[in-house]
């Protein structure tokens, strides 16, 4: 492989400054951290060896230039790196975000932080609290705040250790905190879900909340997580009696006949694609009644109408450059959605020249017709311009809007590829308006790293990557700075408000 630059765009380089938080307050639940392993469809932990040609080549491209030193922070000029804060009692993986008032909240595969973010230039931490169980999605919706576990764990306290899924006893599933008191969470309740949850998406309503649960990768051998597992888990949180959540249905989003129901089959029918067994990420729509599904090898478009009864209206393959649906996001007129492509599961190097543009991409689909009848019709592929070294994993991961009237901007994450923001008003011209990026963790393995999510919040992009904490951005440029004048109470980016209502 060949390691090339943009020639349109010069990457400028700027050594990375880390600034420390100030107070930290640990709310540690419970003994030390045990190590978290991603799961699959995301990243993997453990160092990958590269070839040695693959090695030299990273650090031939870095003194050439071509891409940045190791570790070096770079970024396009309407790009401002404010400060980063490094990982502190939770060493694990970090994940998810979302946000509250002043507040941030950041998933690790630990546990999460919470983050005073009054201040972004200087964010303090407010608590950090220990409860090991990949993945650690997080969200919150009022005085309550909501975990995703993933990973089979010996029950569902925040002090459980792994067990195999084969044991009946074992729990994965939703776990829900009171957060009235941001310095001291309280865990105060747990619903068990068949394949545990990835991810997880709030439909908030005002005396309950309802969560989508996406999970996937049932076996025989697992008691709780059988074949077909076809849908999500619904489940219904009483706000005043949140530890009376329950799963209140079932729905079944590709009915089929057989064991593997109805979704897309995978290998060998359509090599190198992931068979459909669930979801991976969905985004909801409020304002509209819609919803958008990443799901392994589909993509569908729902109605929500009725929370408990979700109903598909529309599904899309893409078996050609499409492996793993990942994760989708709507714009603000709901006429187009976003899905992304996460080829290698987040812990392969396919930015790059072998893999072309169109693979481990977004792709951007129009939606077109109305209520019932309308349909997902893609229009166009986008990828982040600039290659990346064999020893950077590197894909499409999450993001969000950037709320400007008229316009479709979005920011996110690719992972060692760093932040991207780029426009797609015209669905089928996509293009990269501004970028931040670090260079290789290694020269000489492939290490997992880099921007898990970058979301869009009151006049900053916020983003949690994996190995080195907590990063501020703010973009100046007159595209986005519309955006500034907008704000939120509350984000969860898998729960799209209506920006401008």
């Amino acid at each position: 492989m060949t390691l090339l630059h943009n020639s349109t765009r010069t990457r400028r380089r700027r050594l990375a400054v880390g600034t420390a938080a100030a107070g930290l307050l640990a709310a540690l639940l419970t003994a030390g951290p045990v190590s978290a392993t991603p799961d699959p469809g995301d990243s993997a932990a453990t160092s990958k060896s590269v070839s040695r040609g693959a090695a030299a080549e990273a650090k031939a491209a870095i003194a050439a230039g071509e891409i940045p030193g190791q570790d070096e922070i770079v970024h396009s000029d309407n790009i401002e790196h404010l400060t980063n804060i490094p990982k502190d009692a939770l060493p694990g993986t970090n994940s998810d975000l979302a946000f509250q008032g002043t507040y941030a909240f950041a998933g690790n595969y630990d546990g999460f932080r919470i983050f005073d973010i009054s201040n972004p230039k200087a964010p303090k931490t407010v608590a950090q609290v220990l409860c090991p169980g990949s993945q650690n999605d997080v969200s919150v919706s009022g005085n309550l705040l909501f975990l995703s576990t993933d990973s089979s764990r010996s029950d569902n306290s925040c002090a459980s250790t792994t067990q195999p899924a084969t044991e009946k006893s074992s729990w994965e599933g939703m776990k829900v905190f009171d957060i009235s008191d941001k310095r001291n969470p309280k865990y105060v309740a747990a619903v068990e879900t068949a394949c545990g949850s990835h991810t997880h998406t709030l439909v908030p309503e005002k005396k309950n909340v309802y969560i989508y649960v996406s999970s996937y990768s049932p076996s025989a051998t697992f008691p709780d997580c059988q074949p077909p597992h076809d849908g999500i888990s619904v489940i219904k949180v009483p706000r005043k009696a949140p530890q009376q959540a329950a799963v209140v249905n079932f729905p079944v989003l590709f009915p089929g006949e057989g064991p593997d129901g109805g979704g897309n089959p995978g290998g060998p029918t359509n090599p190198g694609v992931s068979k459909t067994t669930g979801c991976h990420d969905i985004t909801v729509l409020p304002s509209k009644d819609l919803a958008a599904g990443a799901c392994m090898g589909d993509g569908i478009l729902f109605s929500i109408k009725d929370p408990e009864r979700p109903k598909v209206i529309d599904r899309v393959q893409d078996n050609v450059n499409f492996a793993f649906w990942h994760s989708a996001t709507f714009n603000q007129k709901a006429n187009k959605v976003v899905f992304t492509d996460e080829l290698g599961g987040g812990g392969a190097a396919t930015c790059n020249a072998t893999v072309g543009p169109n693979r481990g991409a977004d792709g951007i689909y129009d939606v077109v017709g109305k209520g019932d009848r309308r349909k997902l019709v893609f229009k166009s592929y986008f990828k982040i311009p600039r290659h990346q070294a064999d020893t950077e994993n590197c894909v499409a991961h999450n993001g969000s809007l950037i709320p400007v009237k008229g316009k479709d901007l979005m920011v996110q994450a690719w992972y060692q590829g760093g932040v991207s923001v780029w426009d797609f008003t015209d669905s089928a011209k996509p293009k990269e308006i501004g970028y931040f990026e670090r260079g290789p963790l290694t020269t000489d393995t492939l290490q997992v790293g880099g921007s898990w999510s970058a979301y869009y919040y009151n006049g900053y992009i916020y983003s949690n990557d994996i190995a080195k904490g907590f990063d501020v951005l703010k973009i100046n440029d007159r595209r986005t700075d519309p955006a500034k004048w907008v704000r939120l109470g509350e984000l969860n980016t898998q729960t799209q408000p209506d920006y401008f209502d």
